[in-house]
Formats: C-alpha cells, structure tokens, sequence
C-alpha cells in the first residue's frame, strides 16, 4: 500500500516504499542478505529453462565454500525457489512489474533486462555473478553484469560466446565462456563447461572473501597505492603517450586504453565509476570512425562521462586524420578512390578531408562545450599523428586546419575551457611536455607517493 500511494503521488519518490515493500516479501536466505552484509556470489539465469545448469554452477560453488544467492530473471510467471525470484526483480522496473510480465515473450524479456539491471545497481556485497544461456539468456543477463564496477568477476557461459561479443561485453570485463552444447540439460560436455566457470570464478572471488577480515592491512595497502589515470593511445600516437606515461607513472597509476571504440568507453566507464582521478584523452580518432562507419567507432556518448562527473579533462587530436577500416577489400565502395594506407592486413586506413575534418572538429568542440570542469585541448599543427607529418601519407596541412579552425570556432573558450595550439607533432617530445604541465597545473601540480612494492 506504501508503494502504491508513493507511485501515485509525481512529488514522492516511490524508490524507498518500493523497496520497502520488496523486503517483506523476500525469501529468508535473501533477507538476511541485505541484512547482515556479507558479500556473495550471484548465480543468475532463467530458472524456468535453465534451473538443472543454474544449480550446478550453485552447488560448485558452494562445495567451493563460496557464499552463494541465486536470482531468477525468468518471465514464464511460473513459481520459483529461487532465493531472489522473478517478482522482486520485476519491481525495479521504472514502470513496475507489469511491463514485465506482460504475456509478449520479446516485451516480456526486454521489460526484465532492464528491470534486473536497475535491481543489480541497488544491491551492495556483489562479490561475483555468473550465468549460463542462450542468445536471450545472454542478452537478459549481460547488461546488469556491465553495470557492476570493473574488478567484480563476471562470466557468462553463452552459446553465442564464440561469435562478435562487442554487443554483450561492451566496455565492462565480463568474461565470456563458449558453452559448446546448447545451455539446455546437462551432460558430459555441459558439466565440464559449467563446472570450470563455477570454478573459474570461486577462484576469483576466493582470495576477495577470504581477505574480508583483513581489513585493516587492505585499507592501508590501498591508502599508498597511486591515484589512476586514464589515457587514449593508438599506434600512431604511441611515442606521445610513453612520453606521458614515464613522466607521470611515478606519481600516478597510468592506465592505457587502446582507441579501438570500446577503449574509449572502457576509460569512460571506470570516469563514470569513479575509478580514474584524471584523463589524457589525447588519442580522440573514435570519433572519425562514429561519423564515417569506421570499425573503431564511439558512440554518441563519446566524453558523455567527463560532462556528467566535471573531471578535469586534458585532451587532444591525436589520429583524427584517419578513418579505421579491416582489409582492403572491406572498404566501402564509396571510399575506395581515397586515400588509404595499410596499416597491416587486416587494418586499413583513409584519411579524413577538410570537410570531414570540419564536422568532426564542430561536433568535438560541442562535447567540450558541455564540459563544466576544467578543459585543455591541445591543438598540434606539426600533425595530429605519426603519418601526418611532412613525407607521411597522411600530411595534409588544409585538412588539419579545417579541424583546428572548426574547433575554435565551436569552443567557447573561457579561463577553464581553453584551445591550445601547438607548432609540434603530436608525438613531439615538446608537445608532450606541454600537455603534463597542464594535467599537473590542473591537479595542483600534485606529487603522489611512490607505488608501493607488491
């Protein structure tokens, strides 16, 4: 009744009556879950089909002395002894449970993809979750692992695990394990499968649990370890970010991400996760892919992470010349009187033009225009990668300009969100070493203490 009058009413938030409401009618063994606070392992599937492989995995755990709660995403509306069942995931649904359970199998399954995703951000004590199904198995479940921090492990037993697995994984680290039979019975393949993704992951999360009482020495082990950073590379922007790098790693945990399109939400994630204290994003070439159907392409959400958190955002144009393709005989027909370059057999790239340029810098200086923190965006009219410079296949001074030009053009400059040209290389030791002075200027020229060994 709390909950009912609460979603009636637009001033209230229904969340806490809701979940309120929720709480009285979990099973005992979840109750004490969000009770007590002890962390657990999450076996997830659709225990209607799938409930003989789902408790194997359970009872593989279990007999590995893992603590173990097992959530039933199913919508057939059949009853469950799951210790979370379908029901309680459904009430997380921003509509409630009857989009849920709605009769139509494909609104059915959309309706609890969501609502498990938003049950999975509410819950604290995750240790690790594992799950076994087919292609809509796989697509249920994936989303609410990718909502669970970087570091949490995450396996996926799926029969689509040997194909393209970008749309399951996304930027997150869930580990995807090919189920060879259909996830449908058990036999001696499909044991051998589930038992080793139950054991793959009690040896994940073993030493986490059996740390738990040590908890003083971990929190003084992660107060000396070094603040992360994250920063974008990709091969032609290589000597910038090792220049970066050896220049700050002594004060800060440099991460790399290769700008392959899920390397810049990969980095954006752990901004959005609150995992990264700072960025050098100076390998922004994603975007070139996003606007000409590169195969590295980002999504709209490019810099979506560094809007929302008001992180102090470095930036720069490295590999904006260049639109990723695979082999040469994969380039669209309509690109093929371009200029491309073979970076390998299997990558080929096509340089970007003045016009193309232009939209990319206007679209980029908009992104930096919603940043509300401090922006530096370095602007390196030497070349924006290794080939653009002179007697490189790439050097085209009248593209690059139409980049640079477009960019201020956009940008609203003020004494926080500032252009910065450059007469260097991207990959010049001096461009390098303006680009640290205005991270460090913008992180109060800060000196971390030393890594400590390990």
């Amino acid at each position: 009744r709390a909950a009912y009058g609460a979603v009636r009413r637009p001033d209230v938030d229904p969340w806490p009556a809701l979940e309120e409401a929720a709480a009285f009618f979990l099973p005992p063994a979840a109750r004490e879950w969000f009770e007590d606070g002890e962390t657990v392992v999450l076996v997830v599937g659709t225990f209607d089909t799938k409930s003989a492989e789902l408790k194997f995995m359970r009872d593989e755990l279990v007999a590995n002395g893992i603590k173990v709660r097992t959530v039933d995403v199913s919508t057939s509306g059949k009853p469950s002894a799951a210790d979370v069942p379908p029901h309680q995931v459904a009430a997380y649904h921003r509509k409630g449970p009857n989009a849920v359970f709605t009769g139509d199998r494909g609104d059915s399954v959309r309706g609890m993809t969501e609502a498990f995703a938003t049950w999975i951000k509410r819950q604290t004590g995750v240790a690790g979750i594992v799950s076994a199904g087919g292609s809509g198995g796989t697509a249920l479940a994936a989303p609410a692992m990718r909502e669970l921090p970087v570091g949490i492990p995450k396996i996926m037993v799926s029969t689509v695990a040997s194909g393209d697995v970008r749309q399951y994984v996304g930027p997150s680290d869930i580990m995807m394990m090919y189920s060879v039979t259909d996830v449908q019975g058990l036999n001696s393949i499909s044991r051998k499968v589930l038992a080793n993704a139950a054991n793959a992951l009690a040896g994940m999360v073993k030493p986490q649990q059996q740390s738990a009482g040590r908890k003083a020495r971990r929190t003084s082990r992660q107060a000396a370890d070094l603040p992360a950073i994250g920063l974008t590379m990709f091969g032609v922007t290589t000597p910038c970010v090792q220049q970066i790098v050896r220049a700050l790693d002594r004060d800060y945990d440099c991460l790399v991400f290769h700008a392959t399109g899920v390397g810049g939400q990969s980095m954006e994630k752990l901004v959005d996760s609150r995992l990264l204290s700072g960025v050098i994003d100076v390998t922004t070439t994603e975007v070139c892919d996003l606007f000409m159907d590169g195969v590295f392409a980002a999504t709209e959400d490019r810099f979506g992470a560094i809007i929302r958190t008001e992180l102090p955002y470095v930036g720069s144009c490295g590999a904006l010349d260049m639109v990723n393709f695979g082999a040469k005989d994969t380039v669209p027909e309509k690109y093929r009187n371009r200029n491309l370059y073979e970076h390998n057999p299997q990558v080929t790239l096509m340089r970007t033009t003045p016009d193309e340029c232009e939209r990319i810098g206007r679209w980029i200086g908009e992104r930096l225009n919603q940043m509300t923190g401090d922006v530096r965006f370095f602007l390196p009219e030497g070349g924006v990668s290794m080939i653009d410079a002179p007697g490189q296949p790439f050097f085209d001074p009248a593209a690059d300009a139409a980049l640079f030009d477009a960019l201020e053009q956009t940008v609203k400059q003020t004494a926080q969100r500032q252009l910065i040209r450059l007469p260097h290389n991207i990959n010049d030791p001096a461009f390098s070493d303006a680009v640290i002075a205005a991270f460090r200027s913008l992180h109060g020229g800060q000196t971390s203490r030393r890594r400590i060994t390990r």
